[in-house]
């Protein structure tokens, strides 16, 4: 039987992970080796989380994390490299653009093992982002890229891929997938809407984590200062990750706002479903708010995911908190075509399709 490595670092990717790893298990024709760094720690990834997630347990988990970019990535390849030398994989699946993912891309090439990249040909063009260069990197090395749309092919294409000895391949995004199955279930598993008392509609769901917000004081205070205007017109809840708590305490800052501790992927998606639209500085919310059907204002000065502001589902404001609050009246009249195919169907299927040529 072939063997496939799978590298994860980080919730998101398990969640995405889960999906391949369901119809590998189905099939039953690939064993699959889920290999955990540890790259970020989430007291949350207990049993639990595996088993109400429907995820495999890693059969390793590294934990690394806690270091400098460059000691965390050197860590990581040394250990990646000791479960290849042991497991011999026919190829390696790494996901997106995490240390985990550049850290496991290097190892297995190194190695003369095929490598898979989901999530290939995203670019922000912003190269002071630690999640742009590992995606550069991973995707230049990799044997089989699965591109999620349309602009990542493009991405890909600009670069000289076709001059490569790599297989590019358009096939959707498995966020989408996930979404739709963990989506059916979520709201038997949450509480979290009638925990907060919360009205649908009524609120807008916010986060805030990325280190070019937080580490800027003053882009941090207009992003919240921006938050406190929409909640004079609809609640503001925002599960506040640990580094933008850190720096709120420290500097004394206190806001308006519902804030709350950071929930579970069950109650994500159903604040996600019962909220009026998302404001954020993450990657893959952006996606999950479309997905459910909300509009997005994205508190950065760029997105790979232009698909999304070049059709009218969402918007980039930086940290302007004029901008947010004008963005946050005016996606009050929209009426947006969110059956949109932007992101393609049964992504899953496809990755393993590929995966089984490769």
């Amino acid at each position: 039987m072939k063997k496939i490595v799978t590298i994860l670092g980080a919730r998101p990717q398990f969640i995405k992970a889960a999906v391949l790893s369901r119809i590998i298990a189905k099939h039953n024709a690939v064993e699959e080796v889920i290999v955990h760094t540890g790259q970020h720690y989430d007291a949350n990834m207990s049993d639990i989380f595996f088993d109400e997630m429907e995820i495999p347990k890693p059969k390793y988990n590294l934990a690394i994390n806690g270091m400098s970019h460059g000691a965390m990535t050197g860590q990581m390849l040394i250990e990646i490299e000791t479960v290849l030398i042991k497991e011999k994989p026919n190829l390696v699946v790494v996901y997106g653009d995490t240390n985990s993912t550049l850290a496991g891309a290097l190892a297995a090439k190194k190695m003369n093992i095929k490598v898979v990249h989901v999530e290939a040909g995203l670019r922000s063009f912003n190269m002071k982002m630690p999640e742009e260069i590992n995606r550069i990197l991973t995707d230049r090395i990799s044997d089989l890229l699965l591109c999620p749309t349309g602009t990542a092919m493009e991405n890909l294409q600009k670069e000289g891929f076709e001059n490569l000895p790599s297989k590019v391949v358009k096939c959707g995004d498995i966020m989408k997938d996930a979404v739709e199955f963990y989506g059916k279930t979520s709201e038997h598993k949450s509480s979290v809407i009638s925990n907060l008392n919360l009205d649908p509609n009524e609120f807008v769901l916010a986060t805030i984590h990325r280190q070019e917000n937080t580490d800027d004081l003053e882009k941090l205070k207009d992003i919240f200062e921006g938050l406190e205007l929409i909640s004079k017109q609809k609640q503001v809840v925002l599960p506040l990750h640990p580094r933008t708590k850190a720096i709120l305490k420290e500097h004394n800052l206190t806001y308006d706002i519902k804030i709350i501790d950071p929930v579970g992927y069950f109650d994500m998606l159903e604040l996600l479903k019962k909220c009026n639209l998302v404001v954020t500085d993450s990657g893959g919310l952006q996606k999950e708010a479309f997905f459910n059907k909300k509009h997005c204002i994205i508190a950065r000065d760029e997105t790979e995911w232009v698909e999304l502001v070049s059709n009218g589902f969402a918007e980039v404001i930086g940290s302007d908190k004029h901008k947010m609050f004008q963005a946050f009246k005016n996606f009050q009249n929209s009426n947006a075509d969110f059956e949109m195919p932007l992101f393609g169907e049964n992504t899953g299927e496809k990755i393993y399709t590929e995966i089984l040529k490769l």
